[in-house]
């Protein structure tokens, strides 16, 4: 029997490896892309949700990152308008901190690096006390620029299944237990969710596992140029902290930054840390440190305090970041690299250092670029103009105008959360639905049976973690009892 030798073997099913992944079988490569565990369960989803330039990497003259991070803001503003989604900032001025003068310099080159930014750029504001101003009455001036928010979880499933349509094998929960080069191929083996062995091949391999990419080179004894240094970044969720749109940035007496962001509506999603991390990158958590550190930061700007006891959920997560000189975590680079081996020019294996979720997809262009000289037939870069699934539409708001008009029974948050989540994809997930009572079992705020199967057919999901906290954030909202339902629900359809 012919073993079937792919093009590409992708370790790691972050957003990194989702994204190479997509533009590759997009090429014409064949690719097989394999996780330990959900994709995007660990550094993917556990991140501000921002797609951002950057503006504190100007501090440290970083300036082709912000460029091109701010490059791929507009992009992705364009080709995943569903979960992205423009964001105002508001900094208030801590003279102590930074000079204003200082701060206006940085959002003069925040607003020109990309020439042809689409969204508004930067003023001063005028603060004044009023019932409106969630800050305190002594901050006078603050200045406001433009980012953009990202579901993230989403935005790695929507990579994996632009991935899946171009032809690609998308494997979570299959952890790479060996691989070698054989003589015209490496040869891989994994273990599946019920422990079977299984033996792939391919020409090319992918280290795209995050926390994990110095573990994973070890087991193949490289010399390497480049490491990780594993640096964790927490998140806090306290009941909505002010009336608004806007999201603020928090200068921190150690000159560290804390993004206030509305979250889900109801919540502000407030982080994040910096902190020096040892151990499994999958059991990292918020210490009671952090928590007070992100409550203190948000004290000393909002009339309203909060405390530890206002925490509603939290999350922690690892980021792989490129190791350089620095001792000080918050000035480590975010930054990526490159690093490629072969042998006799042939059987490579390409792995990536550090990176963030907004330059993920130039990334991944890099990366295919690097491979061109083993695979010279493959086609052109294509991602920065193609919509990812559920984004095919010119403008979100008139895409949201018409599936109310299509499905006006369904209540609005309701509307509003699945035209944010699926996109144009909204459709296949309701179908010719009528009524709720048509969407199947109601398992609590608004989550039907109809849209758990969509997500365990479609997406991937097994869990209820995947259903609750990464398809969606629908954990905030259903009480325990409704959470234990569902798994129950999970178990006796075989789904786990």
């Amino acid at each position: 029997m012919l073993k079937q030798v792919s093009d590409l073997f992708i370790i790691g099913g972050g957003i990194n490896g989702c994204g190479i992944a997509a533009d590759a079988a997009g090429r014409g490569l064949s690719v097989i892309l394999c996780e330990q565990n959900d994709l995007g369960q660990h550094t993917s989803s556990h991140s501000s949700k921002l797609i951002h330039g950057g503006l504190r990497y100007l501090e440290h003259y970083e300036f082709r990152l912000v460029r091109e991070a701010l490059i791929e803001r507009d992009i992705l503003l364009k080709v995943a308008g569903h979960l992205v989604h423009p964001l105002r900032f508001v900094m208030p001025h801590n003279q102590y901190l930074r000079p204003a003068w200082m701060i206006r310099t940085g959002l003069f080159l925040y607003d020109h690096l990309n020439l042809k930014q689409s969204l508004p750029k930067s003023k001063t504001l005028q603060l004044h006390d009023s019932p409106a101003n969630p800050l305190q009455a002594h901050f006078k001036i603050a200045f406001e620029y433009s980012d953009a928010s990202v579901d993230d979880a989403r935005l790695v499933i929507h990579n994996a299944l632009q991935a899946h349509a171009k032809g690609a094998k998308i494997l979570p929960w299959h952890k790479v237990i060996y691989a070698s080069r054989q003589k015209d191929c490496w040869q891989i083996k994994v273990l599946d969710s019920q422990d079977q062995e299984k033996t792939y091949y391919a020409k090319t391999l992918i280290n795209a596992s995050g926390p994990w990419v110095d573990q994973i080179i070890q087991g193949f004894q490289l010399t390497t140029q480049h490491h990780v240094r594993l640096v964790k970044g927490s998140h806090i969720i306290v009941p909505k902290l002010y009336e608004g749109k806007q999201a603020y940035i928090l200068q921190h007496s150690d000159k560290r930054v804390i993004f206030v962001i509305p979250y889900q509506n109801q919540f502000s999603l407030i982080g994040t840390t910096d902190v020096d991390y040892q151990g499994d990158p999958s059991k990292a958590s918020i210490s009671p440190e952090e928590q007070s550190y992100l409550c203190n930061a948000v004290n000393q700007y909002f009339k309203k305090s909060i405390s530890v006891k206002d925490i509603i959920w939290s999350y922690a997560g690892v980021r792989p970041l490129q190791s350089d000189e620095h001792g000080d975590p918050k000035k480590v680079t975010r930054d990526y690299s490159l690093e490629v081996h072969d042998e006799n020019g042939a059987l490579a294996i390409l792995s990536v250092y550090g990176g963030k979720v907004t330059t993920y997809r130039k990334l991944a262009e890099h990366a295919l670029s690097k491979l061109q000289a083993y695979f010279p037939n493959m086609a052109k870069d294509w991602t920065a103009h193609t919509p990812l699934p559920g984004a095919n539409f010119s403008s979100f708001d008139e895409f949201c105008s018409h599936f109310k008009s299509d499905y006006a029974w369904l209540p609005e948050p309701m509307l509003n959360r699945l035209a944010k989540a699926y996109g144009t994809r909204c459709y296949e997930l309701l179908q010719s639905a009528q009524s709720l009572e048509d969407l199947g079992i109601h398992f609590g705020a608004d989550l039907y049976e109809a849209e758990v199967k969509f997500m365990i057919n479609t997406e991937w999901a097994k869990s209820l973690d995947d259903i609750i906290w990464r398809r969606s954030k629908l954990g905030l909202f259903l009480t325990l009892a409704e959470q234990e339902q569902l798994n129950n629900w999970l178990h006796e359809a075989n789904i786990l």
